[in-house]
């Protein structure tokens, strides 16, 4: 089926950007993931302290959750990025570019919060895909 979603990473007049894209558009069926953190499927914290081990835990479980639904990161349109300190954005981006492929690069927000649900956690990120429609 041939793929029904656009990614522009740098519209004119805006800043290019190398890592997401600024503007997607899809057409199929939703995916909507909630904030997945950096707990295991026991409900334990993985990476406490540490925001590279965290992330590598968030993007395994937006992973799961995806395939759950019958899509993959090569599906997502968007991504919001909570975390409790901006000098964790680094650790996400080294998950990032390890489970995403640049060539899907999906809209994103990073956004700097007090706290999350839990202590410990230092990141939380939630995901929304399009998965083409199957009558292509």
């Amino acid at each position: 089926m041939p793929d029904q979603t656009t990614r522009i990473a740098d519209p004119a007049g805006v800043a290019p950007s190398t890592r997401y894209s600024h503007v997607v558009s899809a057409t199929g069926r939703q995916v909507f993931v909630a904030g997945q953190v950096a707990l295991d499927e026991s409900g334990a914290l993985v990476g406490e302290g540490d925001a590279v081990a965290q992330a590598r835990q968030v993007f395994a479980n937006i992973g799961r959750c995806l395939a759950a639904a019958g899509a993959g990161f090569e599906h997502l349109t968007k991504l919001t990025i909570f975390v409790t300190d901006i000098a964790h954005l680094p650790g996400v981006r080294t998950a990032w570019d390890e489970a995403l492929d640049p060539k899907h690069a999906p809209a994103s927000s990073a956004v700097q919060v007090a706290g999350l649900f839990l202590p410990g956690l230092l990141l939380e990120i939630e995901a929304y895909a399009v998965v083409p429609d199957e009558r292509g």
